[in-house]
């Protein structure tokens, strides 16, 4: 911050270097991906740090007293993977007209493309979010970076950044919404006859091979089932050809310090598990996030990720699921397009001239493209007779 400013920002190589209290007091309760027991899981695992190329630099903005204001899970990228805002383009064309795009910062929860708070603010200090922005911005000039990119960031963040002259970017979901059902037969209920048909058969066909279905939270998942679960998700990244950021110290660190927030769905055959999927529970959403398994049964993904989780909502009084990036099949699942947001901050002119052309251009396309797949959707128009 400039030096007539009351305000001092700081990076922070460790999340460790910001006490817990101090930081989750700034990122509230809502959404565990940006508490501090998150973050310290994906540092101390060996998840984010120079081997994948997630080099924490967390944001402190503080008074004159040393009280935290504000802060912001802040990283220095050498690449653009594990983010799901994809910006690769925008590196190749800077690069190939001679500047260096790489490193730049990224605000986010690493490898999770899951929406929720970026600029955190301590709700005592009533200070704007745009000087947390400002701040950011500064940043990446004094480091003499390329640009800085908040994604998966909250809807008034995303206002609070495009009044701080950054460049907005439009993205989208699908997210389930607990119509205040008591049960999946009531949520069943919401949909056309078709589709209500189509959902019970996909169950029945998962269900019928001699599986069972477990939700484990926090204390009840053992060592054997991090185990287990860590070789589904070593699955799913061969089969998908990505890279494992996650370390199989990651998830039962996470189940230690995030404990009944975590909750492990588990396909069991003969009391031995074969499927997972990883979630994450929030002050009323759930975020599913990793899956696998090491063996083949028809529907699987769809019962343990989207069906098993609607569930859990419904029995917890949760308002919705947010089942990860991508995937327009799970429109006729119940997930409707929801629209995601970014903001990016670009220091070469030529360069941010050529990205605000890209995305004046990319907002309304997405825009159309949210409306069109909307009207895809499961849900009854009026009483179809079934």
């Amino acid at each position: 911050m400039p030096d007539s400013s009351p305000l001092q920002l700081s990076l922070h190589a460790s999340i460790h270097d910001i006490t817990a209290a101090e930081w989750n007091r700034c990122a509230g309760a809502g959404n565990p991906f940006v508490s501090h027991a998150f973050l310290s899981a994906v540092e101390d695992s060996g998840s984010a740090g120079r081997r994948t190329g997630w080099l924490p630099r967390h944001a402190a903005l503080r008074d004159e007293a040393g009280t935290l204001l504000a802060a912001a899970p802040m990283y220095v990228k050498t690449h653009s993977y594990g983010e799901y805002v994809f910006d690769h383009g925008w590196a190749h064309a800077y690069e190939q007209a001679g500047g260096n795009y790489y490193p730049k910062l990224q605000v986010a929860s690493p490898f999770s493309p899951v929406p929720g708070p970026r600029l955190l603010m301590n709700p005592d200090a009533g200070l704007p979010p745009e000087a947390m922005a400002e701040a950011l911005a500064q940043a990446c000039r004094e480091m003499d970076l390329s640009s800085v990119h908040v994604t998966f960031c909250t809807k008034p963040e995303y206002e609070a950044l495009g009044r701080a002259g950054w460049l907005l970017r439009l993205g989208m979901q699908f997210h389930w919404e607990n119509e205040n059902y008591g049960s999946f037969d009531d949520f069943l209920g919401a949909l056309n006859a078709r589709k209500r048909k189509s959902i019970r058969r996909e169950r029945r066909e998962a269900q019928s091979c001699g599986l069972e279905f477990v939700a484990l939270r926090g204390p009840e998942i053992s060592a054997q089932d991090w185990r287990a679960f860590y070789r589904f998700y070593e699955n799913t990244v061969d089969r998908k050809w990505g890279s494992a950021y996650l370390t199989e110290k990651f998830f039962p660190l996470l189940g230690d310090r995030l404990g009944e927030r975590v909750v492990l769905m588990l396909a069991r055959q003969n009391g031995e598990p074969v499927a997972g999927a990883l979630n994450l529970a929030g002050t009323d959403t759930l975020y599913g996030r990793n899956w696998g398994t090491v063996g083949d049964y028809p529907f699987l993904h769809f019962e343990l990720c989207y069906y098993q989780a609607i569930d859990f909502a419904i029995r917890n009084g949760l308002k919705r699921v947010e089942a990860g990036a991508q995937g327009e099949h799970k429109i006729q699942r119940g997930y409707l397009p929801t629209a995601t947001y970014s903001a990016h901050w670009i220091t070469h002119p030529g360069l941010r001239r050529a990205i605000a052309t890209f995305l004046e251009a990319e907002r309304p396309a997405r825009l159309r493209d949210m409306e069109q797949l909307a009207t895809l959707s499961p849900f009854r128009q009026e009483v179809d007779g079934a």
